[in-house]
Formats: C-alpha cells, structure tokens, sequence
C-alpha cells in the first residue's frame, strides 16, 4: 500500500497493528564507553544490556505474524510423516515451484550439505558474491570461490540498478580456464549480502542459465534475500513493474536447478531448507540429513518452526496484506 504526500509523491508503506512492545534502556555515555573498552572494541563481545540500538543482530530478529504464531500452536510432532511438513512443501511448492524438500536447522546447514555432496579438491564455484559461510564449506570441501560481479559492484556512487549482477563474460572465461568438469555448480545469491543488498537483475540471471545449460552445469541459488531481489525486478526492471511478486520469484526459481535458503532471514525466528524438481539431486542431498541435520520431515528444528516456515513464505509474498 502507499501513502500520498502533499507533494504528491507515494510512498509504499507497510500494513499491521504492533500489539507487543519490549521495554529498553539508554546507558549512559561513560556506561557505553566503558563496555566498549571491556569488549575491546569488538561488538560481538558486548552484552545487550550495554546496548540501545542493535544493528549487529539482523537475521531470526523479524516479528512474526498472528497467523505464523497461531499456526504454531497446531504443529504436528511427529517424527515422520508430519502433516505440518506436509504443509511445508505445499508452501515451498507455491513459493519456489519445487517440489523435493529437505528441511534444514539454518542456511549455513543447508550449505554443508551441499557443499558435502558437490564440492571436492580442485573444484571451482562461480558466484555473483560470496557469503562469508557460503565460503568456508567451499573451502573446508577444497574448492574455491571465483567472485564474478560486474565492474558497477564496486562503485559506491553508481546508480545502477543491478549491481548484484554476475558478469557473463568473466563468467566464460572462469569456466574455459578452470574446465566445466571442475565446476559443481553455478551460484547466484538473490540480494548479494556482503555488497549491500544489491540485487541482480532477471536478465542477468536468463544469461546465467544460458551459459549453464551451454556446458552442463547446474544453478544454485541462495534465496535468504530473494524477496527482496523479487521486488527490484519489479520496481526496476522493464516489463515487470506489472508482475506479481510471486510471478517473478518463481521465473527466478525456474531457471534455478537447487534452490536454499535461511528461514531466519525469509520470515521466520529459525529454519532454512533446500529444494529442487530434481530427483537425482533430492536422492543425493537426503542422505546427509539425517547425518547432520535430523530426519527428512523436520531437519533438526522443531516442528513448530516448520509451521512458521510455512506460513511465513506465502506472507513473504502476499502484496494485499492492509487491501482485505
């Protein structure tokens, strides 16, 4: 929904009722400053109480909704054939367009396994940007990651619109130098973290698949951000200022062979999973679940969590939230 100004502009807003409200204190000056020197000047050493504005914690930190919290109440906790899991993939399936789903305790899970299951000694993993544990797992497996963004990524005071793209040509060279055989998978992060949010665009991502399908190589896509990636196209990008949120994440999802992500920062307080339409590739992945995560049908978290999950994907894109 947007507001109009008196200038005329409109401004998108968001629709809810705040109901809860937590209480907070303002240390003082000579209170924060010496919990600084005592956290020797490492955030992540700071206790909470020494701070008034937290802008360290993001991810698992998002409210959720009366429905998400409501839906929780109804988990079924069953070890295996969960009817809250059942609704999981129906979730992921009118989201994502996937239908194999393999439920994980976070998105760093979720890149264990894969990395686990794709990644050896020699490999090399063309991405847009890399994630600092999207990374690690490459590494730890002993692969390597090639940072193939466009030139535009690195200028602070550029406006252009898709800065989280993946440059082609860098992206031929990468795969004739390193030889397709030594390249897993193709990896797209919708938006691109560590630069700030910035989305790739879905021209960028149809020039990706092409060069993909030329030499046999599968796309993964980390989507912790994709909403977020969804609404640029929209907003951005020609000929999608009319599609649906949901429309343009599922041609996204489409040229995207597995997909992942982390529920904490999709819509949830926990969770992630990795899904895919392919069945080699769920036979592959599912062994390790319960070796590292927990069984199929609740991936280590509990199952409340899996409602959560849910629910909080088709809220990621409902557009009429305030239009009832």
């Amino acid at each position: 929904m947007k507001l109009k100004l008196s200038d005329g502009r409109r401004i998108p807003i968001e629709m809810h009722k705040v109901r809860i409200v937590q209480k907070t204190t303002l240390p003082s000056i000579r209170q924060r400053l010496k919990a600084i020197e005592e956290g020797g000047h490492n955030t992540f050493l700071l206790r909470t109480r020494d701070v008034f504005i937290d802008m360290l914690t993001d991810s698992g930190t998002n409210a959720q909704s009366d429905t998400q919290i409501s839906k929780m109440f109804i988990a079924d906790e069953a070890y295996a054939g969960s009817q809250s899991f059942t609704r999981f993939e129906q979730s992921i399936l009118q989201v994502f367009g996937k239908k194999f789903v393999l439920p994980v305790h976070q998105g760093r899970a979720a890149e264990n396994i894969l990395g686990k299951s794709y990644v050896k000694e020699g490999s090399v993993v063309p991405t847009n940007y890399h994630f600092t544990t999207t990374l690690a797992h490459i590494m730890l497996n002993g692969g390597k990651v090639l940072e193939l963004y466009a030139d535009e990524a690195m200028k602070v005071r550029s406006f252009h619109p898709f800065k989280g793209n993946m440059d082609i040509s860098k992206l031929e060279d990468a795969i004739k130098n390193a030889g397709p055989e030594n390249i897993p998978f193709i990896r797209m992060e919708a938006s691109t973290n560590l630069l700030g949010g910035q989305p790739f665009s879905m021209e960028n991502l149809r020039e990706v698949r092409k060069v993909a399908d030329k030499y046999g190589i599968i796309i993964v896509l980390d989507a912790s951000l994709v909403g977020e990636n969804a609404y640029f196209i929209k907003v951005r990008e020609k000929g999608y200022e009319n599609n649906s949120l949901g429309s343009i994440l599922l041609e996204m999802s489409n040229m995207c062979d597995i997909i992942y992500f982390s529920g904490r920062k999709v819509s949830s307080s926990r969770g992630g999973a990795i899904c895919t339409n392919n069945t080699e590739v769920f036979n592959r992945l599912k062994f390790l679940l319960p070796v590292y995560e927990g069984f199929l049908t609740y991936g280590g978290i509990p199952i409340k969590e899996i409602e959560s999950m849910a629910e909080g994907l088709k809220e990621k894109i409902d557009e009429n939230v305030g239009n009832q």
